[in-house]
């Protein structure tokens, strides 16, 4: 059952320009989350879907294999879509540009339950959220499941909201990486922006809204998600080596 990555790396970002080329402890970011996903033993192949030119020059540079998509595309779940109309493969798995330290092992936990169950259309991450501030901020999208593991609806709002105050016990925190059977991701890609998704602009509504389960796996290390000039500076923290972070 082969499997194909494809991270799609767009060039314009309103929080944060240029995004995939900013570089993270001396590597563009885009070339950081190749790096990572190429570690996954569970994915046969790595592809970066991109529109500009530079992107693919720097991916293209560290030895990634690149596809030149549409600059008209209004999510990356379509993007990866063009990829997955000319590359055959039984499951797509749509790693964001923006997370440069994404796990080997999340991915692989985020294809098993693909490999397991036929009829499972999609699956994405999500990790338990643990900061009141991470729970009110809106640029960190929040989900909710169902007691099958599946989603229920997510948000950049705090979800669920809990009466009594305090940090929700199952308040869970949604990791932008998605694995989605051929058919269905094809299919995905012919459906209109649904209402939900055009307000939150949150593309996984998408698939809630015409009715199809999307399953929630566990990912066991929060990936930092790279959306604002802060995110950078704490990435840039990350990547410093243990050693300069302490002083020595």
């Amino acid at each position: 059952m082969a499997v194909i990555a494809v991270i799609p790396a767009r060039y314009g970002s309103s929080r944060l320009p240029a995004k995939p080329l900013r570089e993270i402890g001396g590597v563009p970011m885009v070339v950081r989350v190749w790096r990572s996903v190429c570690a996954c033993p569970t994915i046969d192949r790595v592809v970066v879907a991109t529109d500009h030119d530079q992107i693919a020059a720097v991916v293209r540079q560290a030895g990634g294999e690149v596809r030149m998509t549409s600059p008209d595309h209004q999510s990356g779940t379509d993007r990866v879509a063009e990829v997955a109309r000319s590359l055959r493969a039984a499951i797509y798995v749509n790693v964001q540009g923006d997370l440069p330290f994404v796990a080997a092992a999340d991915l692989t936990a985020l294809v098993a339950p693909m490999r397991a169950e036929p009829g499972l259309a999609m699956a994405t991450l999500a990790t338990p959220l643990v900061e009141s501030a991470e729970w009110s901020n809106p640029n960190i999208v929040k989900v909710v499941c169902d007691n099958r593991g599946n989603a229920l609806y997510f948000s950049r709002a705090g979800i669920p909201f809990p009466r009594e105050g305090g940090l929700p016990a199952n308040a869970r925190r949604h990791l932008g990486v998605y694995a989605y059977r051929r058919g269905f991701l094809l299919k995905f890609a012919s459906l209109p922006p649904g209402v939900l998704e055009r307000i939150e602009m949150l593309e996984q509504l998408r698939a809630l809204e015409n009715g199809y389960a999307i399953r929630v796996a566990s990912a066991a290390h929060p990936s930092l998600e790279i959306d604002t000039p802060e995110d950078l500076a704490q990435a840039q923290e990350v990547a410093r080596p243990t050693a300069a972070r302490d002083g020595a």
